[in-house]
């Protein structure tokens, strides 16, 4: 029986061991990556940005998305990024666990998408669990804030500066806080 690649396992959801016979994958992977990033992370015209970005997710990204960097992702093939798109100075998007942004997302600056955890039993603790993140239509994700794997924004939410979002968040709401909770509808 042929066992399935480690970047579809994570992206399957299944939790990865750390004496996973391709988990050295994952790190090459990660160093392929970082040397796109470190031309992207010193380029200055945003087609060029938007050129390796490209490169780093494997997929097209559109005209229409900004990107200031830096931006700092750990693998990139398993992120998804809409039109019209907006990402501020020094995010960070931990993709494993695949991360999908859809169309009109604002990201402010030094917002974790981080899309990958570790059980918190001790003997475990090295294993890695991959859960996607999605982010729907025309939501804003305020500075700093930091969404947890598993999480999906909904459509026209917004999550305030510092939250840390570790459950779904509803369509036209405003979350915030430590953990996140609903504040207001909009």
């Amino acid at each position: 029986m042929q066992r399935t690649d480690i970047f579809e396992r994570l992206r399957n959801g299944e939790i990865i061991l750390p004496n996973d016979s391709e988990a050295y994958k994952m790190i090459e992977a990660s160093f392929a990556t970082k040397k796109l990033l470190v031309q992207m992370n010193n380029a200055i015209d945003q087609t060029e940005i938007r050129d390796l970005l490209s490169q780093i997710t494997g997929t097209e990204i559109d005209e229409s998305v900004a990107v200031f960097t830096p931006l700092y992702i750990n693998y990139g093939k398993h992120t998804r990024i809409g039109k019209n798109v907006f990402i501020n100075f020094d995010c960070t998007f931990l993709d494993l666990g695949g991360i999908t942004i859809e169309d009109n997302v604002l990201i402010a600056p030094k917002v974790s998408l981080l899309s990958e955890g570790h059980p918190t039993e001790p003997e475990n603790r090295h294993a890695l669990i991959p859960k996607p993140i999605h982010i729907k239509k025309n939501a804003w994700i305020g500075a700093g804030a930091t969404i947890l794997q598993g999480v999906t924004i909904g459509e026209n939410a917004v999550v305030a500066s510092g939250a840390v979002v570790s459950k779904n968040v509803p369509d036209n709401t405003v979350v915030g806080g430590i953990p996140a909770k609903i504040i207001k509808t909009i």
